[in-house]
């Protein structure tokens, strides 16, 4: 029981002209992540080696914002969360900031964020 009808002969490029599919990520791009990546492990550990900033209260917070920078990179190329549909973004973005959000708001309630007035 075939039918033949306009809704099934749906093509690669309707999907694209209706905004639905976009386009993977080319070996070009891999590489210019990788390097990327690479060169935010190196700040990482080229701020270890600095002993008056791992003294400092700067250290941390750093180390934090760069590995966050590589884990939203990873995730957004090598798990292609940046071309998969809107809703699946939400549904990780979501519950990643909420659990952001509690373990800051733990971290300040138990006193090991302490914001220090000099």
């Amino acid at each position: 029981m075939a039918h033949d009808s306009a809704a099934d002969h749906v093509t690669h490029s309707d999907h694209v002209a209706m905004g639905e599919v976009k386009e993977h990520p080319t070996w070009s791009t891999y590489w210019k992540v990788a390097v990327i990546l690479t060169l935010i492990t190196a700040c990482e550990v080229w701020i270890y080696y600095i002993p008056s900033f791992v003294a400092g209260h700067l250290f941390v917070p750093t180390l934090l914002i760069l590995s966050a920078a590589k884990f939203a990179i990873v995730v957004m190329f090598y798990m292609h969360l940046r071309y998969d549909h809107k809703l699946f973004r939400a549904l990780f973005t979501g519950p990643l900031i909420i659990a952001m959000v509690t373990i800051v708001a733990l971290l300040f309630l138990f006193g090991h964020l302490a914001i220090h007035a000099t």
